[in-house]
């Protein structure tokens, strides 16, 4: 759990960052393309191409393309259609999709990890929602793709760590991943990327810089490394608890406006949801009785 917890954390500032110095600013599929490229060329140097299951380089590469390919084209088209506080409403369903495709994957079905994962979204609604205004149903539509294919992404490389243990360490092959969110990263910007949007300035590269290091490269490598140590409800949990941790930084270092009692009401709902996922697991682990 450390390892999703600084992840978390990471992810905290990384949407003040965004939100200040990138949205509206910079080409959202430069953006994207930037932060993959950074994380790329990380891990190139330490990538192994030979000697792996080829099922498992696969695998890995179609992750990478869920998650920074599909993920975030629907996501960021989605602002064309719907209010920023209808955007981080219907985010807040990915639990639930991390707890069923991984039950789905593993052929099983855990009702304690889906209740917990349901508890988890009632406490990030409690924090994020507004009343919903316009027509919204497309955006919709594209955000639970995205929530799906982002849950979807994880829960791959969980199982395909599972499924094919190897000798190599995750830093060996994971640089398989990026290249996998490349070969969807690279034709949006070319098809759809606006030139004219560009980073001008210092502090707009210097954001990229360190969303592509520390956010993407570091962060989804300690996620992933992070999400084999756990179970499928405690990880689907620990997909919500950005939301507290993200209006918290937003608010310390930005101060903006949030609603306090919301925000720990919502905080306390989400921990509650950790302690039922624990709770759950030791139930379903236990013998059933002679």
């Amino acid at each position: 759990m450390p390892y999703l917890l600084i992840v978390t954390l990471l992810w905290a500032f990384s949407f003040s960052l965004i939100g200040e110095y990138l949205a509206g600013q910079v080409d959202s599929d430069f953006a994207v393309l930037a932060r993959v490229l950074v994380a790329a060329l990380v891990f190139l140097p330490f990538t192994v191409w030979r000697g792996l299951p080829v099922r498992l380089l696969a695998g890995f590469w179609l992750a990478g393309a869920l998650q920074f390919g599909i993920t975030y084209l629907c996501l960021y088209r989605s602002f064309t259609v719907l209010t920023v506080p209808e955007v981080l409403l219907f985010t807040v369903l990915t639990p639930i999709y991390v707890t069923l495709l991984d039950d789905a994957l593993a052929r099983r079905f855990n009702p304690w990890a889906l209740f917990a994962a349901v508890v988890a979204v009632g406490g990030g609604a409690i924090i994020r929602f507004k009343p919903l205004e316009g027509d919204y149903l497309l955006g919709f539509l594209l955000l639970q793709v995205a929530n799906a294919t982002f849950a979807a992404g994880q829960v791959l490389c969980r199982q395909l760590l599972a499924r094919y243990p190897v000798e190599q360490p995750l830093h060996r092959y994971f640089g398989h991943f990026f290249l996998g969110a490349l070969v969807l990263a690279l034709p949006s910007f070319l098809l759809f990327g606006n030139p004219a949007k560009l980073p001008h300035t210092a502090v707009q590269w210097g954001v990229l810089l360190w969303m592509g290091l520390f956010a993407t490269a570091l962060g989804m490598f300690w996620w992933v490394k992070g999400s084999t140590r756990v179970n499928a409800g405690t990880l689907a949990v620990l997909n919500e608890l950005h939301v507290p941790a993200g209006l918290l930084v937003n608010l310390l270092i930005w101060n903006r406006d949030a609603d306090l009692p919301r925000l720990a009401a919502g905080g306390a709902v989400i921990l509650a949801s950790l302690w039922l996922c624990r709770l759950g697991r030791r139930r379903w682990s236990a013998p059933s009785p002679a």
